[in-house]
Order: structure tokens, then C-alpha cells, then sequence
């Protein structure tokens, strides 16, 4: 064999490195895309307060949250509620 055709231990942990984050990457975006039980973050039909879902950031008119699975009620509630800008 000549030098130009080696493969060298560097460059064989650089290229399990490199699979090893392709293979990563998948299961990844899976994972964040879940979303959250209503048991997890509290989830409630009356509003805390002024806070409830129709004005929060997650909310998805009609009955629906990006973050939080099920059916949401507009006047619902639940423990990552965020503000609406």
C-alpha cells in the first residue's frame, strides 16, 4: 500500500463522527416534534387569570396547541402558557 491509500485512525473517527450524527439527526427532529400530554403541563379547561389559551403564543384557533396534545379549549389553560406579542 502506498501513503495516499491508507486510511488513517484519524480519518476513520472523523467519518464514524460524521455517521454517527447523520444517524442522530432523525430520532431528533422526531422527539421535538411530539407534543405534550395536558396532564404533563396542567392542562385545564378555565382560564388562570387573564391567562388562557386563545391569547396565548401556542394556540391554534379553532381547539388546538402547538406544544400541548387533544382538543383545547380557547378558554383553557395549562402551565407553559406564553403571551401572545
Amino acid at each position: 500500500m502506498n501513503d495516499k491509500s491508507k486510511i488513517t485512525r484519524r480519518s476513520a473517527l472523523k467519518s464514524m463522527a460524521a455517521l454517527a450524527a447523520i444517524a442522530v439527526i432523525p430520532v431528533s427532529r422526531k422527539a421535538y416534534s411530539a407534543k405534550a400530554s395536558q396532564a404533563s403541563v396542567q392542562y385545564q379547561d378555565e382560564p388562570k387569570g387573564d391567562q388562557q389559551c386563545d391569547n396565548c403564543l401556542h394556540f391554534e384557533a379553532p381547539s388546538a396547541c402547538k406544544t400541548v396534545e387533544g382538543k383545547i379549549s380557547p378558554k383553557g389553560w395549562c402551565a407553559i402558557w406564553v403571551k401572545m406579542p
